[in-house]
Formats: C-alpha cells, structure tokens, sequence
C-alpha cells in the first residue's frame, strides 16, 4: 500500500546533467510523444540523472535511481522521467498508479562518508548492474532556494501534469558516473556531465492535495468551496 497524493518527502539528491542527442534518447511513450518535445541546444537534450535518498521524516524513505529529459508542452518546460528504479515497493506502486512514473525495483546503495557519496544499482537478487557513481561533495552555496516544476508523464493514455515544490540548500559536486553500457543506462555511458549538483536536505511535495467536489443549494454554489 502506499501513500495517497500529494507526498512530502525529504532528503539528499546527487543531480548530474548531461547533453545527449535527441537521437540517442529512449522514446517516449506514444501519447507523451504526441504532447510534449525534448527541448533541443544544437541538436541536443538536456537529460538529468540523480541518485535520491528520501530519508525518515517524510511519508516515505527509500532510496533513488533516476534519468529524466527536460521537455516542452507548447513552449512551458516540464521534466519527463524516462527510467526510474526505487528499492521500496510502496514507492514503485504509488508512482506508477499516482501519476505514471515508470518506476521499477533495484537493490540501490547510497553510502556516504563525509563529503564523498558512492552509489550503484543493480537488478535485484544479484542480477546486472545498472550503473554507479563516486561523488565529492564541494563548496557549499548560501541560503536555501526554492524547487518548482512540473513533471509530465503517460498515465491511462492521457497526460499526466504532476507539480513538485520544495526548498533546499545547494552543494557544488563532482561525479564519476559508471552506467553499464550494456544495461538501460547506456546512453549516458561515456559521456561527462556539464553540470553536478548537490541538492541537500530538501524538502519538497509531489502531487497535489484532494479537492472536495463543490456543493450546490437551490442550483447556487456554496460561497465556502468558492
């Protein structure tokens, strides 16, 4: 069983972007496909790549594998996430059944030992690596910015609209990323990030709030659900 929406999580995330060709990208599903368009610099798409550790204090904590592309729905950004792999069960249904997240099972380790983090994935029960990083945590920025946008995904042959809002603070960061070349990460392999981020302590909420359904009197609506 997992969570109804909207999930506050809270957390570390090690956030590397990379510039791969558009060609090079795993296709989106048909009806996402239709919507939305990978935004392009020279022919190339920004597609950001994370290790997460959601950690006790909010609804769920679990740990975190991703890679997503950053796409446009008639010119407004979103973030579709193309793989995905959690180590909760509670998180992969939810995140499939919620708001179309195409997530799957991994045995995930995110061991960190002061300002170095190394992470790696695998199929579960001893199977194929997925990929690993080593990462150095660098300068710490000031303050604690806010985190807004809004991740599209398929779900039930529509698209599915989810926003994420939060605050955190921000580490410059290091990564050596190791996907297997031969496994669903290959086409991040060989190819360095432009840009490594530290996302620290976040907090942040997925989803949106249940709505009560408006109430009518006498075919008017009661000024309290306005």
């Amino acid at each position: 069983m997992y969570p109804p929406e909207p999930w506050h999580l809270r957390g570390q995330m090690y956030l590397s972007i990379f510039l791969i060709p558009v060609r090079s990208l795993p296709p989106l599903p048909e009806v996402l496909g239709a919507a939305v368009r990978p935004l392009s610099f020279g022919g190339r798409a920004a597609v950001g790549a994370a290790w997460v550790n959601y950690e006790p204090g909010g609804v769920l904590h679990y740990r975190e594998l991703l890679s997503a592309v950053l796409v446009h729905e008639r010119g407004r950004p979103r973030v579709s996430i193309t793989d995905i792999w959690v180590d909760s069960v509670a998180s992969m249904e939810g995140g499939r059944r919620l708001w179309g997240i195409p997530k799957e099972l991994a045995d995930l380790r995110v061991d960190t030992d002061g300002d170095l983090v190394d992470a790696s994935a695998s199929v579960p029960g001893g199977g194929a690596a997925i990929g690993s990083s080593l990462l150095r945590l660098k300068r710490r920025l000031p303050g604690r910015l806010p985190l807004g946008f809004t991740v599209a995904q398929a779900l039930g042959g529509q698209v599915k609209r989810t926003p994420v809002r939060g605050r955190s603070g921000w580490r410059t960061l290091t990564a050596a990323w190791r996907p297997d070349p031969e496994g669903p990460l290959a086409y991040l392999a060989g190819r360095r990030p432009v840009l490594s981020l530290a996302i620290t302590d976040f907090w942040l909420t997925f989803g949106r709030a249940a709505t009560s359904p408006r109430v009518r009197f006498g075919g008017q609506e009661n000024a309290a659900d306005r």
